[in-house]
């Protein structure tokens, strides 16, 4: 036989499966061989003889008997299995050199009753110990004429059956290291097939509307896994589904997994799906309920069927009772829900492997058998016979709940969830509904039965369009109330805040000596020369011939120069009014006090005779020290500066288990050194740890983690892990409140002078390769993801931008491209790198949007007054929309204007005064259409109109001015207007100018009017060419308000 049989493994689990039977424990003891015969039978899946056999060898071997004496094993088969077997049974010279008893292989006689064979294992039966008791799986019965033949053999020689079932289960188990990763990845493609197909056409089906049995729902999950892109790299051949999938709604509810998926269409409620997929023989098992718009009765009754499961999680540990592990989930929903224990499944799951239900091993109230670590459970909750007391039809009246996963035994830790399918209310729940939209509803139901499916559509045709029609009213109506709601937050915050007064740093005092011990006793200072403690970084320096100490900090710069025989050396001191920035006052307590501005020093370049050196090195070397003393000092107070702030982060608490999630070769942004290196990224118990391949580490902790968002590659050129921090980390010297990892995906670039061609098979190839390495690293992040969430219990949620949504906009020097996540606005891809939190956002104002401009500009003010506004110019005013019905939808106020303000004046006047600012409206100003505003402006003109009446003349040379400095301002998009197509550029002025002056006619007005227009329109007609609509106000271009 070509088939391969791993010897190792065989050796391994036979030793296991002696090494029980000999400590005697339960029905291991009672038996003197055991017995396991296999026959053939299509029907039968699942079976304790197959099963071991499939353990054993790998592969399971049909009209095959198996006899297990205590010195001797015999197996019985068919000439191509006993050449099969061969690979395992031991040489006559080497009997029991692997630990486990000589094997016997006896070749089956097809045409013949196979007595002869029959005695001999009979007789070895009978020399095993006692030879009186067999162990047997007495449920497996194989039908057949050699297996009827076999049993009465044992029969007849009065030898008594023992059922071994329950031992041999326990003995399998415990998995091996290879055993788990099988397990594993039937766990990975159980979830890939829920996810990736069940779930979007669950989602497909309610979006639709459409009817769709159960049963063809199954069949079409039993399809799927036909399909390689499914399968996570899996070869179909290998997998097939543990059971038909079991999809359940509509009030019919079986929470087990013996039932079959019925013929009734699916109802838009509660949907229960249970599915396991196997892989290479190996089970897993995966269940989960989809909520179509849940009340919130039923999503608290879910949020606390999870909360039962964590509970069942940390209870199964090694060593632990099963019976006590149940017993602590019931009493913890005694004292929780007790009402709900009556409605929970009778059990809580059962071991599993190669059978997919092992029944000596199921969770219950009754079974004394320890978990050991290694063992993997199915795991299944749920409550049934619930009822909805919001239903209307009968169908929606009863509901069930039921989730399961495939966990693995630890020995300390809680159970490992090996099925990441996420199960949070937001994850599987599906909500349909508007608030404003249930009262029609509820009115359209009856409507709907009488009519059917058509009228429902043209109903909701009909309101879609009507909603179209009022969505920019609806935005208005919404930003008027999030308006009123921003000022009364925004003053509540602002007083409980005033309480709170900010305590300053001091400043670190540099003083050079505390006490006069301290001051160096050196012969330079005796000689009244310059001396420079580099301890204390201290220059001490003869003034009026006192030795006077200077701190290092005190001096601003110093120069050297060498005219004729003698050397100058000038210091310059630091004091008040020289340019020192900001903290100028730190700097000096006392600034009224009186202060040295510069010191010369003057020294012969001459020798002297008897001197031993020129006086002139003194002042040489005092240069050269102090500007070695003043580098290392400014150096150590920048890095200083750096740690300012810099809150201590708890240790790191290393994982050692291989299995860790883990992405290599990546590069981290900022660099560590100046060069970039690649390394790895490891999650461990706390927080992640970036190992560079030269050794540095870089640890961030979870729990400082604002925002932990994914970039995928799709239309990048690298994608990107991107942690947004909530405290700021030091590495490099430098502290960082933005890391991220990435990787490259293709070519960043691209060599021109190569000849091009599109059907060059070279260039297919790597476009083809590259495809093929985004798609593979796509997964590779996906799947780090998901075990990061896994690990983290979802505590930590990686975000990812919303591609659709984003827009151009420069926040620093270059345009990239912005996109929305869940909660904050980000672009990853460039560096530096931009992540605003939504949270922490007051209100977005628009400015320079005006119709004959090509982009405006976003202001972004934060809840914190204090904090600068973030600005994003040159923001395409065709996103304009798009971003307001974003910011709607987020619960954020907007505001739009013309001109561009002094945000620093602004904020500034509101932090001073926050009182005053909202007794005048608060942000209300902002707002063109809001009262306050345009009461201000009203005050505002009246007043310029009282104080300053110039004449016709001044009036007209001041709108030149002011038309002149406009017409500059926008000089660059006017001339990218006009460049434009004859076509685009529409009507030119002369036409226009005829055009007001026909519409004045018609309005009666009088012809000095007329003239008058005519002769502004003569002299200014180029500098007019900013604003059309001037040329219709009349002879003066001065808008007054009435």
């Amino acid at each position: 036989m070509a088939v391969n049989l791993d010897k190792e493994a065989y050796y391994r689990r036979i030793k296991r499966l002696y090494g029980n039977w000999k400590k005697g424990e339960d029905e291991f003891g009672k038996v003197d061989a055991i017995v396991v015969s296999v026959g053939v039978d299509e029907e039968i899946v699942y079976a304790k003889s197959t099963a071991i056999q499939t353990w054993l060898f790998g592969y399971e071997l049909t009209d095959t008997i198996m006899v297990f004496c205590d010195t001797k094993i015999i197996f019985l088969a068919s000439k191509k299995k006993v050449d099969f077997l061969k690979q395992v049974a031991v040489t006559k010279g080497n009997e029991n050199a692997n630990g486990v008893p000589p094997i016997t292989l006896l070749t089956r006689e097809k045409n013949e009753s196979n007595k002869a064979n029959f005695d001999k294992m009979i007789e070895a039966i009978r020399g095993s110990k006692e030879g009186k008791v067999v162990g047997v799986f007495s449920k497996d019965k194989f039908p057949g004429e050699y297996m009827k033949s076999w049993n009465d053999t044992i029969t007849a020689e009065g030898l008594e059956k023992v059922d071994i079932s329950a031992v041999v289960a326990y003995t399998m188990a415990v998995k091996e290291d290879g055993e788990l990763g099988l397990m594993k990845k039937a766990a990975a493609i159980t979830s890939e097939v829920y996810s990736k197909f069940f779930k979007e056409r669950v989602m497909e089906i309610v979006d639709a509307d459409e009817k769709v049995r159960h049963s063809k729902l199954a069949e079409s999950v039993e399809k799927a896994i036909e399909e390689k892109k499914y399968l996570g790299g899996a070869d179909p051949s290998t997998v097939e589904m543990c059971y038909p999938p079991i999809i359940q709604s509509g009030g019919n509810y079986s929470l087990k997994f013996s039932v079959v998926s019925d013929k009734n269409h699916m109802h838009f409620g509660a949907i229960t799906c249970a599915m396991g997929i196997r892989y290479k023989s190996y089970c897993s098992n995966l269940v989960r309920t989809l909520m179509v718009d849940p009340p919130q009765e039923m999503q608290d009754n879910y949020n606390f069927l999870l909360q039962v499961e964590e509970e069942l999680l940390k209870e199964l540990k090694h060593g632990v009772k099963i019976c006590d592990a149940y017993n602590a989930v019931l009493e913890y929903m005694k004292k929780e829900k007790s009402e709900l224990v009556a409605k929970l499944t009778k059990n809580l799951g059962f071991a599993m492997g190669i059978e997919f239900r092992e029944g000596s091993l199921v969770l219950n109230s009754k079974n004394q058998y320890k978990l050991k670590k290694g063992m993997v459970l199915s795991i299944s909750l749920g409550f049934a016979d619930l009822v909805n007391k919001e239903a209307k039809k009968d169908e929606q009246k009863k509901y069930a709940l039921f989730i399961g996963d495939t966990i693995q035994i630890n020995e300390e830790d809680a159970a490992t969830v090996l099925t990441p399918v996420k199960k949070k209310i937001k994850n599987v729940g599906i909500f349909l509904k508007n608030d404003d939209e249930e009262d029609e509803e509820e009115d359209g139901d009856d409507a709907e039965e009488l009519l059917g499916k058509g009228a429902r559509s043209a109903a909701l045709l009909a309101d879609r369009t009507r909603n179209e029609m009022t969505a920019e009213e609806k935005r208005r109506a919404h930003q008027k109330e999030l308006a009123n709601h921003l000022n009364e937050e925004a003053k509540r915050r602002l007083t409980e805040q005033k309480g709170e007064q900010q305590i300053q740093k001091a400043r670190k005092s540099n003083v050079s000596y505390k006490n006069v011990s301290q001051m160096p006793r050196e012969k330079d200072i005796r000689e009244m020369k310059i001396f420079i403690d580099k301890k204390y970084e201290t220059v001490v320096m003869p003034v009026f011939g006192i030795a006077t100490p200077f701190h290092i900090a005190t001096i601003k710069n110093i120069s050297m120069s060498v005219e004729g025989d003698y050397t100058y050396l000038r210091i310059n001191f630091f004091v008040p009014g020289s340019s020192l920035g900001r903290q100028e006052g730190n700097i000096f307590p006392n600034p009224d006090a009186t202060f040295v501005k510069e010191i010369t020093y003057r020294a012969s370049n001459l020798k002297a005779p008897g001197d031993t050196s020129v006086p002139s090195t003194n002042l040489q070397n005092a240069f050269r020290i102090i500007k070695e003393v003043q580098k290392r000092y400014k150096t150590r107070e920048a890095e200083e500066k750096e740690k300012e702030g810099i809150v201590k982060q708890d240790s790191l608490v290393i994982n050692l288990n291989r299995s860790n999630p883990k992405l290599k070769d990546l590069y981290i942004r900022p660099n560590i050194a100046q060069k970039r290196m690649q390394g790895s990224l490891e999650a461990h118990t706390n927080g992640f740890r970036f190992t560079s391949v030269r050794g540095d580490k870089v640890d961030i902790l979870y729990n400082n983690i604002k925002h932990a968002i994914f970039q995928p590659c799709d239309g990048e050129m690298i994608i990107v892990l991107h942690f947004h921090l909530k405290n700021a980390i030091m590495f490099g010297k430098r502290r960082h409140t933005d890391v991220q990892f990435y990787t490259e995906v293709g070519e960043i670039t691209t060599d021109l002078g190569k000849h091009q061609h599109m059907h060059d098979r070279d260039d297919l190839y790597a476009e083809q390769m590259e495809r093929e390495m985004r798609h593979k690293l796509k997964s590779a992040f996906k799947n780090f993801i998901e075990k990061v969430e896994t690990l983290t219990k979802e505590q930590l949620e990686f975000e990812v931008p919303f591609r659709d949504l984003g827009f151009q906009g420069a926040p620093y020097r270059s345009t990239c491209l912005l996109q929305p996540t869940s909660g904050s606005l980000v672009n990853t891809t460039e560096w530096p790198p931009f992540v605003v939190t939504l949270d922490e956002v007051e209100l977005v104002h628009f400015e320079r949007v005006q119709f004959h401009l090509k982009n405006f500009d976003v202001v972004i003010v934060y809840k914190d007054y204090s904090k600068k506004v973030t600005m994003i110019n040159a923001v395409p005013v065709n996103s304009l929309d798009p971003i307001k019905e974003w910011l709607n939808s987020c619960d954020i106020k907007y505001t739009e204007g013309v001109q561009s303000l002094n945000w620093t004046k602004i904020m500034k006047t509101i932090v001073d005064d926050p009182e005053g600012f909202f007794e005048q409206g608060g942000w209300s100003f902002l707002d063109p259409e809001s009262e306050g505003s345009c009461a201000e402006e009203d005050s505002e003109s009246e007043m310029e109109d009282e104080t300053f009446n110039p004449s016709a003349s001044e009036e007209e040379e001041e709108e030149e001015d002011s038309d002149e400095d406009y017409s500059s301002e926008t000089e660059d998009s006017n001339y990218s207007a006009s460049v434009g197509s004859e076509e685009e550029s529409g009507k030119d002025w002369d036409e226009l100018e005829e055009e007001a002056r026909r519409a004045d006619k018609e309005s009666h007005y009088e012809d000095e009017d007329t003239s008058a227009v005519n002769n502004s329109s003569s002299s200014n007609n180029k500098k007019r060419k900013v604003r059309p609509s001037a040329s219709r106000s009349g002879p003066s271009k001065k808008k007054r308000r009435s």
